[in-house]
């Protein structure tokens, strides 16, 4: 039993520098909708916020942004702040000396994984706020859809406040960052199940996806994630 856990430690990536950290700069220059950010992000393709100040301690998130280079070039990100009809929405233009918060929220992290045992072995290996995919699978539930995709995991992420969603693949696990929709991060992974969850694991027994669902059960949960 003792031999099989220290196989099990050891068979799983560790993923020290496969999460990048949240990390804080200003921006530097703006033309138009092309930034140049004081200090770089870890990783293209990292989205952030832009906080900007208008006085006596007053602050707002104005704008988002993606990283583009590994110089600090950035763009802004056609992301809404804030979603509330009864809301007016920030049109504060981004200007230099604006904080920066790259990585925003990228400690609340959604995990799909093919079987509960994977799911168990890396929410136990890493300390983030695990975003629960019976969450998620409700939510496509909802939305009528059957299978993830890019789309509805933005939209998922805006509604759960997820930063990153991490995905099992057939060799690899990747990051994606919903907002930017880029995959900043990759790590190969050994030992998993030949197949996995459909379409991928969570607690409900089947999602839901409206009177015209054409699934007949025969797709595979690797080829949704290499699809993502």
């Amino acid at each position: 039993m003792r031999r099989f856990a220290l196989m099990t430690l050891f068979s799983m990536p560790l993923f020290a520098d496969f999460f990048p950290s949240s990390v804080s700069t200003t921006i530097k220059e703006v033309h138009e909708q092309h930034l140049k950010l004081q200090n770089a992000f870890p990783l293209d393709g990292m989205s952030g916020v832009v906080i900007h100040s208008y006085g006596k301690n007053a602050e707002a998130l104005t704008s988002y942004l993606v990283q583009t280079s590994k110089e600090g070039s950035a763009q802004t990100i056609a992301h809404s702040v804030i979603d509330h009809k009864k809301l007016p929405t920030i049109k504060t233009p981004i200007e230099p000396g604006d904080k920066v918060i790259g990585g925003y929220m990228y400690q609340n992290v959604l995990l799909l994984a093919p079987d509960a045992q994977t799911y168990t072995d890396i929410t136990k290996q890493y300390s983030k706020n695990w975003i629960h995919p019976d969450l998620y699978a409700l939510f496509l539930s909802m939305k009528s859809e059957s299978v993830p995709s890019r789309k509805t995991l933005l939209e998922f992420a805006k509604a759960y406040q997820v930063g990153l969603v991490m995905i099992v693949r057939k060799d690899t696990a990747v990051l994606l960052d919903p907002v930017s929709q880029k995959i900043i991060s990759q790590k190969q992974m050994k030992h998993l199940p030949q197949k996995g969850t459909f379409p991928f694991f969570s607690r409900l027994e089947k999602i839901k996806s409206g009177w015209f669902n054409t699934d007949k059960g025969e797709q595979d949960y690797y080829n949704v994630m290499e699809a993502l």
